[in-house]
Parts: C-alpha cells; sequence; structure tokens
C-alpha cells in the first residue's frame, strides 16, 4: 500500500528510489513512511505492492541517512539499481518451502485432531503427544516470517498484521501445548489452571495453529506471486530496451555497451536487433515492429528521413541511424519513468485506506482482549471465549485493504503501456469516472498536423501535370509549410526558378522557363493583373468551403491551374469520435483555424459541435467556459498551446509526439499517433478505478462485516485464517484481470 506523509515546509530539491525489503502489510509501509517523515525537509512516499520508496529530500542531507532511518524502523533499503532483480522470486522460493512443510505436518494433523474430536475415548497422551510434534515445525518454522515480524515490531514498539497472526498462532500452539504437557490432573497443572475443574482444561488448539499457518502462508505465497506478475507487467518497458549498441566509427562498426551511446552518434541496426535510441535514420531501408513501444500491430516501413523509436525491432535490412535521444531522454525510457512514477501518487479514496490501516492493528488487538473478557465475564467456557478472541485476531488481516490500490494500478498502468496508453496516476483515473465532455484539438490532434497536396485542377489550355510543375518550381525556393506540401507532391524533376520572390501572406513568384509564375491566393494573382473568371472563383469557393486551403498558378498573365492543400483528417479520428460517442461522451472541436475549415472537419469526423477562431491564450479559457456550464471536460491536444488548456481541464491527454510542455500538463499519454487509442485510454482509465473501487469495497466490507462475526464466536479460527488469506488473493486476483483488457475495435 501506498501512504504519504505531509510534506515539510522546505522543498526538496533531490530524490531518490530506494528499494525497501521486510514489509509485510500495509502498516510495515505507514511506519517506514513516519520515521521517514520526522527527518527535516523530507517528503517521502512507501509502496507496499512495488517494495519501493521514493524519496524526495533537501540537498544538505547524506543519503545513507535515509537508509540508515528505515533499518532503525526494522526493515531494510538499498537504492534501486543495487538489488538484484531475483530478490522477488526468492522471496516467492521461501514461502512455498514454508508452504509445503506446513501443509505436509498440517493435513495429518488436522485428520488426527479430528478424530479425537469425533471418538473422545482414543484420547490419550501419546496421540495428543503426536499432535503437539506434529504442530511444533509447522509453528515455529513455517510462521517463522510471522514471528519474525512481530518481534522486529515490537521492539519498535509498533504492531502490524503479522502481530496479530503471531499473537493468534503462538497463542494457540502454547495454550495446547500446556494442556498436554502438564494434563488436568498432575499438580503443575492445578497451579497453572489446569486442574481437575478448570474450564478449559481439555481444550487443544494445535490444529488451529497449524492450519491458520498453512492458510496466511498460502495467501502470502499466492499473493507474492501475484504481486511479483503485476511488477514484471510494469516492468516490462525496461526489458525492451538495447544493451548494446554497434557505432559506426571511422574503423568500421563497434560494438559497444549503450552507456557509450552519445546524441549525434552513428549506429548500425541490423535484421532482428532492437533499435538503440530514438533517432532518424540516415540510410537503409527496412520494416520495424512496434507494437512494444506503441501497441501499433502493423509495422512501419521507414526509410532515410524517418525517425525510429528505441526499443523497437528492426524486422528487415540493415538500418545507420543516427541518435538523437539517448538514455533517459529516450520515448522508451520517459515511458517508463512515466510509468514508475504513476505509483508515487495516489487516490483520494485509498488516502482513507492508509488513515485506517494507520491504527487498525492497535484497535483489533485491543478488540481482541475485550472479546476474551467480555466472553469469561458473560460466564462462557475458557474454549468458547479464547477460540472468539483468535478468530478475532486472524480474521481482520489488513493486507486487502493495502493491496488494494497499488495492485490494480501497476496492472492497469502496465496493460496501458503495452496499449500505447500511459496513465500518470489514480487521480487520472478518477477525473475519467466524471468525465461528460471531450474537447479535441483539430491540428496535429484530429488532422495530420501537416500540409499534403490534395487535388490539382487545370484551367484553359494546360493540363494539371504542368501546372503543378510550374508551381512547385517556384515553390521550391520557399520554406512554407504549403510551399513544402506542394513540391512533395509535384514531379522529382523540376526546373530552376529564377528571381524568385516571397510574399509573405499571399505567395510567391518567379521566372521559370524565362516565363514568369505567380504562386499563391487568388488576391495575389488579382493584384498581378491576372484575370480570374467566374469559373475560377466557382471552384475556389467550392473548395475552401469544404476546409481547403487554395493555391493558384498562372503562368504569363493567364491562370493555370488550382491546387488544393490539406491538413488532412487522421484516418482513426472519425472512428475514434464513434467510439466516444458510445461511451456516452460530448464531443467538441476546438481550433484556432476559420469557422468553414473547423466546420468541414467536424462534420468529416462526426463532431457535432464546434469551437472556432480560438486564440491560443485563449484555450484554457475555453475549456473553463465548458466546466462553467456543469461539464467535466477531457481535453486532447499535442502542442505547446495546448497546454494550459490540457492543465486546466478534469482531465488532459497528450499525443506523445507533442510537446514536452504539453506532455508534462497531461494526466494520461497517447504513445500512439492513432486516436483509436483515445476511447481506449479512457476505457481502460475507468475500468481501473472501477477495480480499484471494488477492490476498496471488498476489502472494507470485508473487516466490517467479519470482526462482529469473529467476536461474537460465530467464525471458527481456522475458518477465519481462511477466509482472510482468500480476501487478499481475491483483491490481487480481480486487479490482474486487467490484464485481459482489449481495445476497442
Amino acid at each position: 500500500m501506498s501512504t504519504q506523509t505531509a510534506a515539510p515546509a522546505a522543498t526538496p530539491t533531490r530524490h531518490l528510489d530506494l528499494a525497501v525489503g521486510g514489509m509485510t502489510c500495509a502498516a510495515c509501509a505507514a511506519r517506514v513512511e513516519r520515521s521517514l517523515g520526522k527527518l527535516d525537509g523530507v517528503r517521502a512516499t512507501v509502496n507496499y505492492a512495488t517494495e519501493r520508496a521514493t524519496v524526495h529530500y533537501p540537498p544538505d542531507l547524506d543519503p545513507a541517512s535515509l537508509v540508515a532511518t528505515i533499518e532503525r524502523a526494522g526493515y531494510t533499503a538499498t537504492v534501486r539499481g543495487e538489488t538484484s532483480p531475483e530478490n522477488r522470486d526468492a522471496r516467492v522460493r521461501d514461502l512455498r518451502r514454508r508452504l509445503i512443510v506446513a501443509a505436509v505436518l498440517a493435513v495429518p494433523l488436522g485428520n488426527l485432531s479430528i478424530t479425537l474430536a469425533l471418538v473422545p475415548s482414543l484420547r490419550f497422551p501419546l496421540w495428543e503427544l503426536v499432535c503437539l510434534l506434529l504442530a511444533t515445525p509447522v509453528v515455529f518454522w513455517s510462521a517463522a516470517p510471522f514471528h519474525r515480524a512481530a518481534l522486529r515490531n515490537l521492539r519498535h514498539r509498533s504492531s502490524s498484521m503479522d502481530t496479530l497472526v503471531s499473537l493468534g498462532v503462538l497463542a494457540s500452539y502454547l495454550w495446547s501445548a500446556a494442556s498436554v504437557l502438564v494434563g488436568s490432573g498432575s499438580e503443575a497443572g492445578y497451579w497453572i489452571g489446569f486442574g481437575a475443574t478448570a474450564p478449559g482444561a481439555d481444550s487443544v488448539y494445535l490444529d488451529v495453529a497449524a492450519g491458520v499457518t498453512t492458510f496466511l502462508l498460502a495467501g502470502r505465497y499466492f499473493e507474492a506471486r501475484s504481486r511479483r506478475g503485476a511488477a514484471d507487467l510494469l516492468g516490462a518497458l525496461d526489458a525492451l530496451a538495447a544493451k548494446d549498441v554497434r557505432i559506426l566509427r571511422a574503423d568500421g562498426e563497434v560494438l559497444v555497451g549503450i552507456g557509450e551511446l552519445a546524441v549525434g552518434d552513428r549506429f548500425v541496426v541490423r535484421p532482428g536487433e532492437k533499435i538503440a535510441a530514438d533517432g532518424t535514420v540516415d540510410s537503409g531501408l527496412s520494416t520495424v515492429d512496434v507494437t512494444a513501444i506503441t501497441g501499433e500491430p502493423v509495422p512501419a516501413e521507414v526509410g532515410p528521413g524517418n525517425r525510429v523509436i528505441g526499443g523497437s525491432i528492426n524486422l528487415n535490412g540493415r538500418l545507420v541511424v543516427r541518435a538523437e535521444a539517448v538514455g533517459a531522454r529516450s520515448q522508451l525510457a520517459q515511458m517508463s519513468a512515466l510509468a514508475e512514477r504513476a505509483q508515487e501518487r495516489k487516490a483520494a479514496v485509498q488516502r482513507l485506506a492508509d488513515r485506517v490501516c494507520a491504527v487498525f492493528v492497535p484497535v483489533v488487538s485491543a478488540l481482541a482482549v475485550l472479546t476474551l473478557a467480555g466472553w469469561l465475564l458473560s460466564g462462557h467456557p475458557v474454549r468458547d471465549a479464547f477460540g472468539a478472541a483468535v478468530s478475532v485476531l486472524i480474521i481482520a488481516c489488513p493486507c486487502a485493504l493495502g493491496l488494494a490500490t497499488p495492485t490494480a494500478l501497476m496492472v492497469g498502468v502496465g496493460r496501458g503501456a503495452q496499449l500505447g496508453i500511459l496513465v500518470k496516476g489514480p487521480d487520472a483515473l478518477e477525473a475519467s469516472r466524471t468525465v461528460d465532455t471531450v474537447v479535441l484539438d483539430k491540428t496535429g490532434t484530429v488532422t495530420e498536423g501537416r500540409m499534403t497536396l490534395a487535388e490539382t485542377r487545370a484551367f484553359g489550355s494546360f493540363s494539371s501535370t504542368e501546372a503543378l510543375r510550374l508551381a512547385a518550381a517556384v515553390e521550391a525556393s520557399s520554406e512554407h509549410p504549403i510551399a513544402a506540401a506542394i513540391v512533395a507532391g509535384g514531379p522529382e524533376a523540376l526546373p530552376a526558378a529564377a528571381q524568385f520572390e516571397a510574399l509573405p501572406g499571399l505567395g510567391a513568384r518567379g521566372v521559370v522557363e524565362g516565363t514568369a509564375v505567380v504562386v499563391g491566393r487568388p488576391k495575389l494573382l488579382v493584384g498581378e493583373g491576372v484575370s480570374v473568371g467566374p469559373e475560377v472563383e466557382a471552384e475556389v469557393a467550392s473548395a475552401e468551403a469544404g476546409g481547403a486551403t487554395v493555391v493558384l498558378v498562372s503562368k504569363a498573365g493567364e491562370v493555370a491551374g488550382m491546387l488544393v492543400v490539406r491538413d488532412e483528417v487522421k484516418p482513426s479520428a472519425r472512428a475514434a469520435v464513434t467510439q466516444l460517442h458510445r461511451l456516452g461522451l460530448k464531443t467538441v472541436l476546438l481550433t484556432g483555424d476559420n469557422e468553414a475549415t473547423a466546420q468541414a472537419v467536424a462534420a468529416e469526423v462526426g463532431i457535432p459541435e464546434v469551437l472556432a477562431g480560438v486564440l491560443p491564450s485563449e484555450k484554457a479559457a475555453a475549456v473553463s467556459a465548458l466546466q462553467r456550464k456543469g461539464h467535466r471536460v477531457a481535453m486532447v491536444g499535442d502542442g505547446v498551446n495546448d497546454a494550459p488548456a490540457l492543465a486546466t481541464a478534469d482531465l488532459g491527454l497528450a499525443v506523445a509526439e507533442g510537446t514536452d510542455l504539453a506532455l508534462r500538463s497531461a494526466d494520461i499519454i497517447l504513445v500512439r499517433d492513432d486516436l483509436s487509442v483515445l476511447p481506449d485510454a479512457i476505457r481502460l482509465a475507468q475500468r481501473t478505478l472501477r477495480t480499484i473501487r471494488g477492490n476498496l469495497v471488498w476489502a472494507f466490507g470485508y473487516n466490517v462485516a467479519a470482526l462482529p462475526l469473529a467476536a461474537c464466536g460465530l467464525l471458527n479460527p481456522l475458518i477465519a485464517g481462511a477466509a482472510m488469506s482468500l480476501s487478499s488473493v481475491l483483491v490481487v486476483a480481480n486487479s490482474l484481470r486487467l490484464r485481459n483488457f482489449a481495445p476497442g475495435r
């Protein structure tokens, strides 16, 4: 479980990740956090599910003191990265060995105890001594982890779930051992309360001690296995990173460790190898599998000038790539860091669980004592009073409560990373529950964000090929995005343009093959004395009404053709909007473009409401206006001008190809440049939140219902132990169902 201490007044400027060992329940995480929080300027988050502490501390504090503080609290701590990944596996193996021994001895012990209870005439010292011998290894070796944790807690004047378990198991064993060894008829038995007339003198709870230990170990074992699986899913991104790289140097290819790769280096990627870093292809043609990074199932064709992502796999062909982002700055490393940091933040509902767990164990211990006293004072037999008190101790495990949020979050974040969705934390999940309106920025989000030549029309005696050739020849000297679109759509071989002149906001002109050529808006041609007739004006008006940008081309004072340039809508946009509507969400298109262009794009993708002509500085105000009308708003964007709106919205979603500022402002990051992942992100966030809330309802409800039943004697200690273990396993198993989350079609 993750709990968090209030931050001191001083703002920490450094941070350290520690692996914490020895935590066995939510109360342990709370204790470690409280210990760290007592240091001046330290703010800590301890996660029980991931066994990790994230500590922010002032620069003048020695990090070694953080480790020492955790060790003084009774736990182990090492800097993350210094610990072996096999530690979690070793714990699972140790629990499995202890569980096997406990089960092998508890089964015959249980059978023998039932036989002696059903046939009292068989009860004599030898058989009871056999029961004691069978129970002893279970209580003192198999249950040793519970006892060690309880002793550690006692030394530090604290308690945890292990305190309850250890007390229950030892009380059952010692009471039974005294009954077996001193007997009801002996003088020693009389003086310690086992006289012939003493109530409960024949009470033997050895089967309870062994059975409870077995059930609890089984629960711990399956819980540890499940948590290991969830952590593996979350950390799967780290495994995608390449360990070595072939750097291209003057003397050929040199295989070195990934740490030696620097920005600007050219490296070779052979077929079947992982791409070592983000960069641009210098040479070579190949197909790259990006499924593990973006969730996109279709391999991407790449060649010179195409960007590639570190961690993706080169399927065929030899590539030479120039590194542009390495180490922590690579997209893969940032994805992994975001997924990890999601564990530091917690849902509001989890904070309630934190407060409950902090006082849970002392309250339960007091309730067990009151239960024992109440039963004895009301005249019930010692056996019944003792059984009820032991049941209270055992049934009240807060582990399910501590695992409810972090386990579901681990699995949900891990599954999202596999699908190209990065959820930054539980606050994003909570926001997704109430969102009713999705505002989509147009340029770069709904559209491709770059101009492309959609159509060429010719007039008079000119052909469309000739009109495009003339326009591209002039625009080849321009750096304008519209010019780049025309050149990209034109022929490869272009004549040279002399006397080139750029006319900002209008177009350009030049001399091609000895003839004056003008390329630009209709009013530029009119200004140059070119006659634009009614036919051309009608064609221009029709294209502009459809949201396109129109460029006219003239040669020697005569209109030669019309070029239609568009920022094309992404192929996935319409399907994504349809899915959002099926989720019951209202959609709004937000853009700084004119009304006609915005309406055309909105109609193409099926968005019913448009906010057009909105300046970048006004986007956040537009989101706020929707919120004032009572809407809970999700904002989807990708640019610097979207960052304020992303931060203002109840839920911000940013496209990963957008700017760093937009990514920092968002709650959820869409790694794939594919809007179909947008409804999946909202669905996954909502489902993860439902899982967390379901886990917490179960954990709270279980303890609220079980404690009164145990105190009233309606739960046998064996059943209480089994139910307690089952509750933790069910919470983890319910969380693991998120691994099966499937993207929509």
